[in-house]
């Protein structure tokens, strides 16, 4: 993830502001708020200016995929080339809701939040969606969930620990 956040960083970065490539990161899946925080230290980006671009764009696609995803898999299966790639992204998906499903809550809020690969808002409200979980129960999981991640990479990315110490 990190070369991949550098990427955006040195490539996007000359173009258009250091707070917009943060925001458009933190949009992106896999990357969020993650990737993102990453980017907003390479970009030198103050860390109280970047934690409130990356939860808004982590959190901006979520209520989107839980309210269409299922929707727009349906309509995705109707055609050959993308009908694999949804099931594919489905079983996915589908494999990881062990954690979700004994706990929904808890479970979905440190699934988001607990920046792990394969791990984060998108998969999580894609997971919450196929599982069938309350909307308003998963949003504040999610939103807790990324508040977490948050935290974590914030002293990742910023070397807060190595300030502390």
């Amino acid at each position: 993830m990190e070369s991949l956040a550098a990427w955006f960083a040195t490539n996007l970065g000359q173009y258009i502001s250091a707070k917009a490539v943060v925001f458009i990161v933190s949009l992106m899946p896999i990357l969020e708020c993650r990737g993102g925080l990453i980017v907003a230290s390479l970009l030198g980006v103050d860390i109280v200016e970047a934690i409130p671009i990356c939860v808004i764009g982590n959190f901006l696609p979520i209520p989107f995929i839980l309210l269409f995803i299922k929707r727009i898999f349906k309509w995705l299966k109707k055609f050959g080339p993308t009908e694999k790639v949804v099931n594919k992204l489905e079983s996915r998906a589908m494999n990881k809701s062990d954690a979700l499903e004994k706990g929904e809550f808890l479970g979905l809020m440190l699934f988001v939040g607990i920046p792990l690969p394969g791990t984060g808002g998108w998969t999580g409200s894609l997971i919450a969606a196929l599982l069938d979980v309350d909307f308003k129960k998963a949003l504040v999981a999610e939103i807790l969930g990324i508040l977490i991640a948050t935290v974590i990479m914030s002293i990742v990315s910023y070397g807060l620990l190595a300030r502390i110490v």
